[in-house]
């Protein structure tokens, strides 16, 4: 592997997701969560804005509300990049990011366009629904919202209560979208229908996860394959062609808590993860293998963000530009971008 570059944040790191549209894939999106203790706890944090297109620098800096997650818009869209970010407040902040107007103006030109305030427990994560049109939502007490994007503005549409207690992973389905899939401290994994009753859960499975379910994500070249990643230190794979009855095709122990999972973006079989406890890791899922092919190992504490740089393509299909990952740690406040050793073997 290769280091690129690094830099400590201004507060504890939770959360990095590079920019996946067209002329922004150099961008990173970075967020912190910091406990400021005393007579009248706070949570602080920030949210920052870097360029990759030179090693690592610092374009802006927000400071806001303790941030859990961050989550660009899906590509596609005729419109601007929005980042938005789910606050300890309860809140929703809508970021806009655009090409400046000038040419003496350095980076691209980024502001909160619309804060709201969704409920009066913590967001905790968030996924965007494939149009652009919503975004969903876990909150600390165990519900679930459901907010429309329109004109710049939020607006919650539903809201209901999905879980026992933290509900730590939400995820639309691709390729039926009225579906989502949701992850909870109460060890259950979840699966709703928006369009039917909120308490009308299309399933759930209480049994496979030992502790609370921390990350989903869904295979962009078979939507048919979910992962789940776990408290219990283990990263699932999951069949969902009968909904009603996913099932769980194979799992793998990574030695610590899975807090996130990624897809590389043009290599779905490649999967980039942060197990807390024990580093970063790279995770092949193919031929009804799973194994671990890279891990990283240069940060001192809580492994939580992690994120593959999309990169632009060739009409051939060859990356033209050497693909990076993203990666920070809790406590140290360290944020690191670098080069996976497996991209380079022939055999991905």
């Amino acid at each position: 592997m290769m280091d690129i570059g690094s830099c400590y944040l201004d507060g504890n790191a939770d959360v990095v997701e590079f920019c996946p549209h067209d002329s922004f894939y150099d961008i990173l999106a970075a967020g912190t969560y910091t406990l400021q203790e005393g007579a009248q706890p706070h949570r602080a944090g920030s949210t920052s804005l870097f360029s990759t297109r030179d090693g690592l620098s610092l374009l802006c800096r927000v400071p806001t509300i303790g941030v859990f997650d961050l989550k660009w818009s899906p590509r596609g869209q005729n419109a601007p990049p929005l980042l938005t970010q789910a606050g300890a407040d309860g809140g929703v902040v809508l970021y806009k990011l655009e090409s400046q107007l000038k040419e003496e103006d350095q980076g691209p030109f980024f502001q909160a366009i619309c804060s709201e305030n969704i409920s009066s427990s913590m967001c905790l994560c968030m996924d965007w629904h494939p149009s652009a049109s919503s975004i969903s939502l876990g909150h600390s007490d165990g519900s679930l919202s459901l907010v429309a994007v329109k004109d710049d503005k939020v607006q919650v549409s539903q809201s209901w209560l999905g879980h026992d207690y933290e509900v730590w992973a939400t995820s639309f389905d691709a390729q039926r979208p009225n579906l989502l899939y949701s992850g909870s401290d109460d060890c259950c994994f979840s699966c709703w229908d928006l369009r039917a009753p909120t308490d009308d859960v299309v399933f759930r499975n209480a049994k496979a996860h030992r502790m609370g379910v921390c990350c989903i994500s869904q295979d962009p070249a078979n939507t048919n394959i979910l992962l789940t990643g776990s408290y219990d230190e283990f990263l699932r794979v999951w069949d969902v062609r009968s909904t009603s009855r996913p099932v769980c095709e194979k799992s793998l122990c990574l030695g610590g808590g899975v807090w996130r999972i990624k897809h590389h973006p043009y290599k779905s079989n490649l999967v980039l993860t942060a197990c807390m406890h024990n580093g970063f890791a790279i995770v092949r899922i193919e031929d009804g293998d799973i194994q671990v092919v890279e891990t990283y190992h240069k940060h001192e504490s809580l492994a939580y963000g992690a994120d593959w740089q999309r990169g632009e393509m060739s009409a051939q299909g060859m990356q033209r530009q050497g693909l990076l990952v993203s990666t920070c740690s809790f406590y140290d406040r360290l944020l690191r971008i670098w080069q996976p050793e497996v991209l380079q073997l022939s055999a991905f």
